[in-house]
């Protein structure tokens, strides 16, 4: 969807401070979001993606990285019929009143670590799709103009732009949508894209800067060379 999560190539918003020796977690909470993002056996209605870009702008502008998965994890569960409102702000409250109570631990520290290693395993897909790539490297591509009302990785400030494939990168699960049963995604061909500087910024652009994008299958359409 078209949001304020989308801010490539917007202008005011100041450099990106980068900060020397980061922590993976600049907190303690932090860790447990994660923890209940990665564990939590409850596919999020719609997709978490899909919940953090539907905040409003004040909201996650205002929002670090883990409050706004911890924003969306939540309403995922309220969503899902799960936790209530109700249920959570009662348990709000109880550490608003005390903010030094203990926090449940689960009881089998070797079931949760077994878990944690089991997350960290990658999961290929057994099953041979037979796709074929519509677009092999070096074809002419452009960018649809597309505004879809969920969740998509295609960038406004790309759409409508001509590229030139770089790489195909064979056929992988497109994170736009979520199948029926609430677990995993549908699969397309997905490839790198080369997009001129000057293409997607005209002449402010950089002179001799491109961009490469991955972009999946439906975010692409022919476009003929003359065009770029």
């Amino acid at each position: 969807m078209d949001g304020i999560h989308d801010m490539g190539g917007m202008h005011g918003f100041g450099p990106i401070a980068r900060e020397e020796n980061e922590p993976i977690f600049h907190h303690r909470w932090e860790s447990r979001v994660l923890a209940i993002a990665v564990a939590t056996p409850v596919p999020v209605p719609g997709g978490s993606r899909n919940n953090i870009e539907n905040m409003d702008p004040a909201h996650y502008l205002s929002s670090s990285y883990y409050e706004k998965w911890l924003y969306s994890r939540t309403k995922g569960l309220i969503d899902a019929g799960v936790l209530t409102a109700e249920e959570l702000e009662t348990r709000m409250a109880l550490f608003r009143k005390h903010p030094n109570a203990k926090t449940p631990v689960h009881p089998d520290p070797d079931a949760v670590r077994a878990k944690f290693e089991r997350s960290r395993r990658a999961q290929p897909r057994a099953e041979k799709l037979d796709i074929q790539p519509r677009f092999s490297r070096g074809d002419c591509v452009r960018a649809r103009n597309l505004h879809p009302s969920g969740h998509t990785r295609l960038p406004r400030y790309v759409r409508g732009k001509a590229g030139e494939v770089a790489a195909f990168y064979g056929i992988h699960d497109l994170q736009d949508s979520v199948l029926p049963s609430g677990c995993g995604h549908p699969r397309q061909p997905l490839y790198a894209v080369r997009f001129e500087a000057p293409e997607l910024w005209g002449e402010s652009a950089e002179s001799k800067s491109a961009v490469y994008l991955d972009m999946w299958e439906s975010y692409l359409e022919p476009a003929t060379s003359s065009s770029l």
